[in-house]
């Protein structure tokens, strides 16, 4: 979503960023900044990465029909406790616990696919944004099949709210777990990313940009196979070269 806005007398089309209240049977578990659209796959997405849920839920506008708000149904895999799910559009859960956390919810990535160098280097050409190009102001996660073809795309003012989208949907699908599949992200490889990938059981993530020491090591550690700066046809494999061919 985008709106047209005036500055120095020129007509402009920027991202919208606005908060969504994440409920589970009424009660509220979390709120982020997103752009709007494709809330319903935000939210499961979202919940799916905390190990919170592990298949496709019903989710919706509220009862109330309060704007701004999703409605999951329940039952949740545990109680979230009192943890702090506020999310900002520029990290996910900042701070979120140890690698030895996450691998609760996601197990070690399946052996395969094996893809060519070059596929990998290509995929963010094939990222479908269209968003972006009217606004310069939104992140892409596309999920690929290992011959290049895309499966799925969103964007959102979030990184790891595009990734949640496309998660989301891909639960919505029946795709989840995502073996023999590929998550392509157009920024930067942070570890919520990598961590969000491991728990929906995707064996290689690849970004334009680079990862981060934490990312690498998740990566590692859950058998991942992790690519960075893919462009211009190049890219670095930082984990699981073996498959890369």
């Amino acid at each position: 979503m985008h709106r047209r806005l005036s500055h120095d007398g020129v007509d402009d089309e920027v991202a919208v960023e606005e908060p969504l209240e994440i409920r589970v049977d009424g009660g509220p578990i979390a709120v982020t900044m997103r752009t709007p659209g494709n809330d319903e796959e935000l939210a499961l997405g979202f919940l799916h990465g905390e190990g919170l849920i592990d298949g496709p839920h019903e989710a919706g506008p509220p009862p109330d029909l309060e704007a701004n708000a999703v409605e999951v149904a329940g039952p949740l895999r545990r109680d979230p406790g009192d943890r702090n799910f506020y999310t900002s559009s520029s990290c996910g859960v900042c701070g979120k616990g140890a690698i030895e956390e996450v691998a609760v919810d996601a197990p070690l990535a399946r052996p395969g696919p094996t893809v060519e160098r070059e596929l990998l280097a290509a995929l963010p050409e094939h990222l479908r944004q269209p968003a972006f190009e009217l606004t310069g102001g939104l992140h892409a996660t596309g999920l690929f099949d290992p011959d290049g073809n895309a499966l799925i795309a969103r964007e959102d003012v979030g990184r790891h709210n595009a990734m949640d989208k496309v998660i989301g949907r891909a639960l919505l699908d029946g795709r989840v777990p995502l073996s023999g599949l590929i998550l392509c992200v157009s920024g930067r490889l942070a570890f919520e990313l990598v961590q969000k990938a491991a728990v929906a059981g995707c064996p290689i993530l690849v970004g334009v940009g680079a990862p981060t020491s934490l990312a690498v090591e998740l990566a590692a550690d859950r058998g991942m196979t992790l690519a960075g700066f893919a462009r211009r046809g190049s890219v670095n494999v930082y984990t699981g070269a073996e498959r890369v061919g």
